[in-house]
């Protein structure tokens, strides 16, 4: 079943927490890594679907702070995967830019290479933007953001008046997009795990059983359906946003 979706109300930013590549693996017998490779060749899908859909932004949650804690051979053979598996023609046939956010500085420095080759080649496109968000968490992006104001008051840059939602947002890593108004976690945890805590503020939230390897076009369209069902209403009351759209209309 395809769901029919109102095109006029695609979300401009989409999130995606890609959970479960490594308990698909699991499941079937075989090494987690089997499971990631699995996993990159659905990003190049999702990629594509979502840049057709008129999505303009589409953030994926690659690999977080925390996941250097994991498995040594898991750490590098997801690393190789990233340098192996980016498909510069899929953001060139596409018209898609892509972008990174977190730490590039701990990243090896094959990965560092390509991240900011593909940041270079794609800087043109005026498409879809793609982020992967690597060695990227939340709290690490918001720690380096009070870093970043403790520094220009002690240089006598910023007064405490100064430090406003605007000026955090103008200091994330985030800054050059909207907050999401979709977040979507795969494989089955009700959780965001340090992902885009501020962003996500307002976003709206779907969660499905689904392994990240196995959430393809359906799974996807399903998730923008039931994103097109809710009435987001930002700290106002239902008649308020409805009274607001009849204005509007």
């Amino acid at each position: 079943m395809k769901y029919e979706l109102n095109k006029a109300q695609i979300p401009t930013h989409v999130a995606i927490i890609m959970d479960g590549n490594g308990r698909w693996a699991t499941q079937r017998g075989l090494p987690r890594t089997a499971g990631h490779v699995e996993g990159v060749a659905n990003v190049k899908h999702i990629t594509e679907v979502c840049s057709n859909l008129g999505v303009k932004y589409l953030t994926l949650y690659t690999f977080s702070t925390e996941n250097w804690n994991r498995p040594q051979d898991e750490v590098m053979a997801i690393m190789n995967l990233l340098v192996d598996n980016m498909d510069l023609s899929l953001f060139m046939d596409n018209n898609v830019r892509f972008r990174m956010i977190g730490g590039v500085e701990r990243l090896p420095e094959k990965v560092q290479e390509v991240v900011l080759d593909f940041e270079e080649k794609t800087a043109g496109n005026t498409g879809m933007t793609a982020v992967v968000a690597l060695n990227y968490s939340s709290r690490w992006e918001i720690t380096e953001t009070m870093k970043q104001a403790v520094k220009q008051a002690a240089e006598g840059q910023l007064k405490p008046e100064d430090i406003t939602e605007s000026y955090i947002c103008s200091h994330l890593q985030t800054h050059f997009m909207p907050d999401p108004d979709l977040l979507i976690r795969t494989g089955g945890e009700l959780r965001i795990s340090n992902y885009l805590l501020w962003q996500c503020a307002y976003s709206e939230f779907y969660f499905c059983d689904t392994y990240w390897p196995d959430f393809h076009e359906e799974e996807l369209y399903q998730a923008i359906a039931t994103y097109q069902q809710r009435q987001r209403r930002f700290g106002l009351t239902e008649a308020q946003v409805e009274n607001a759209n009849k204005t509007e209309n």
